[in-house]
């Protein structure tokens, strides 16, 4: 005879939404899961193909197929007057030039960076953007309902696919590799624009008292790290917090259906939750631009700090 105690009782939706939540947001795919190529680690590197992985390179993909292979093709072909999607993305790259580059950076460099924050906005903006279609969930959908293949086939390769938050630029291995861009970035365009020497005594004021010198000192080394690991967080923060807002609405309708044991408790929550989440889901289309646009302004904010020195 089994013990009473040995017997586990069936979880509660209340004690299931909180970790559903977690493992649909979570930067890491569950470790019971494989990844989607198991890769063995190279020098102690994992370079597994994880879903964030697979994200990226459709992302790269995409910015290939809708900016670059388009502005080769107008630049081959000698036309001086753009149309079509190439007059939305001329407009574009002339925004980020003239009013985010040029007065940062100033006239000299402009050339210089514009191409890498121009490869930022991109970059974010349609990594941002493929977190808001439900690729993945889609998948995992035609895979259990019209297949049959149950989610416990941790070895089926839709699967492996579910595990991970539903954007990479919500990882913040993602985020913190664009900082670590933009880190160097900083750097090269400080050394660049006054010499290695000269860049790192630009770090302080000149012509304090040595006593001032102990304490600031510290202080201006870690601002070095502080702007790219802000850059990390809130970009990593903002592209999390909707989503979690968004299934947390949506969990009420089975919480309030089960507290009250009713159907119709959890239909009547919808009225509220479903325009609430809509409104939530139009908001998230915003903060998709607007991440782009703040992490590619900072940076170049940071890269003309290192470049126009004002103490």
């Amino acid at each position: 005879m089994i013990p009473a105690q040995s017997i586990e009782s069936p979880k509660t939706v209340m004690e299931k939404v909180g970790p559903n939540i977690i493992s649909h947001v979570s930067n890491t795919y569950k470790t019971d899961y494989p990844p989607i190529i198991k890769i063995e680690p190279i020098m102690g590197i994992d370079f597994s193909i994880t879903k964030h992985v697979l994200m990226l390179w459709i992302v790269a993909l995409i910015v290939s197929i809708a900016i670059i292979i388009p502005i080769r093709r107008y630049l081959s072909s000698g036309s001086l007057v753009p149309s079509g999607w190439v007059n939305a993305i001329e407009a574009i790259v002339k925004f980020i030039r003239d009013f985010i580059a040029k007065p940062n950076v100033g006239e000299k460099w402009v050339m210089t960076w514009a191409p890498v924050l121009l490869t930022f906005f991109f970059f974010i903006l349609f990594a941002n953007g493929i977190g808001m279609v439900p690729i993945f969930d889609m998948l995992g959908s035609i895979n259990r309902f019209l297949l049959g293949v149950p989610y416990s086939d941790k070895y089926n390769t839709i699967n492996t696919m579910l595990n991970g938050g539903v954007t990479a630029t919500a990882n913040f291995n993602v985020t913190g590799a664009l900082a670590t861009i933009t880190f160097f970035s900083i750097m090269i365009a400080g050394i660049m624009a006054h010499g290695f020497v000269k860049h790192w005594k630009n770090l302080v004021p000149h012509g304090l008292a040595w006593p001032v010198y102990i304490i600031l000192i510290p202080i201006e080394i870690m601002g070095l790290f502080v702007k790219p690991f802000a850059l990390t967080m809130r970009l990593a923060a903002n592209m999390t917090g909707g989503h979690i807002a968004l299934l947390a609405l949506l969990s009420l309708m089975a919480i309030f259906g089960e507290l009250f044991s009713s159907a119709a408790a959890g239909i009547g929550v919808s009225i509220v939750a479903v325009p609430m989440a809509a409104a939530i889901a139009g908001l998230e289309v915003i903060v998709v631009l607007v991440q782009a646009y703040v992490f590619t302004l900072l940076t170049a904010v940071f890269i003309g700090m290192a470049i126009h020195v004002h103490h």
